[in-house]
């Protein structure tokens, strides 16, 4: 599988945390670099945000349309059928790409994982396949299939956000996942807008507040 190199935004002088931030099916990394300002975080928090590219695949939802995406999407019901292999194929190259933050001296307290829609369903898949004890995870617009394996007993903390007229990703998925979620012992911030399968800016003022929170508290 063919990763293209990810887009990385280096704060000035030496980064103390990292957020890796996974983009859904159909876009690239450079989707949510320009919500790096509209964050407004503090500099002297010294962030890195590593935005990784999806490898190209054909996905059958789509008649088998060449694609980035993180795993195949089988039909328009995203719970039927799930590319289970895919999923963990992803998750793995992000935690490769978690082993690299860390050899470049951020501490795995310091390391925030994110995605949106089939992102998020990575950042989900990968941080409860780790004993890590990561940041935190940000899961927006997005689900967690009950075929993809959680062994992780970390408790993770979780900011999970989902538009209420979202016709991607249906909200009682994103409820169903959060509520999954609970009863497996993590510590859940459920946040909903009325919004699109989007971000809105309501949103990106929320996931400042969280980050700021986790940084905080690592």
């Amino acid at each position: 599988m063919h990763y293209l190199p990810s887009i990385k935004i280096n704060p000035e002088g030496r980064a103390d945390y990292s957020v890796i931030w996974l983009h859904g099916l159909g876009a690239d990394g450079n989707d949510f670099v320009p919500i790096i300002p509209e964050l407004r975080l503090p500099e002297e928090k010294s962030v890195r945000f590593v935005f990784p590219n999806a490898p190209a695949v054909p996905v059958t939802v789509n008649n088998g349309y060449v694609m980035p995406a993180w795993y195949d999407i089988y039909g328009m019901d995203l719970l039927a059928k799930i590319d289970v292999e895919g999923i963990l194929r992803s998750s793995d190259y992000l935690l490769q790409l978690v082993d690299e933050e860390l050899a470049r001296g951020i501490a795995p307290e310091h390391i925030v994982l994110a995605g949106f829609s089939q992102g998020g369903v990575i950042a989900l898949a990968a941080a409860l396949r780790t004993d890590l004890p990561l940041a935190g995870v940000m899961a927006l617009s997005t689900y967690l299939p009950r075929t993809v394996p959680v062994e992780s007993p970390v408790p993770r903390r979780i900011f999970q956000a989902h538009g209420r007229m979202d016709d991607v990703v249906p909200w009682q998925a994103a409820k169903d996942a959060c509520r999954r979620l609970k009863d497996l012992g993590h510590d859940v911030n459920w946040q909903e807008y009325d919004m699109a399968h989007a971000v809105c800016t309501e949103e990106i003022a929320d996931i400042s507040e969280w980050l700021l929170s986790v940084f905080s508290n690592s």
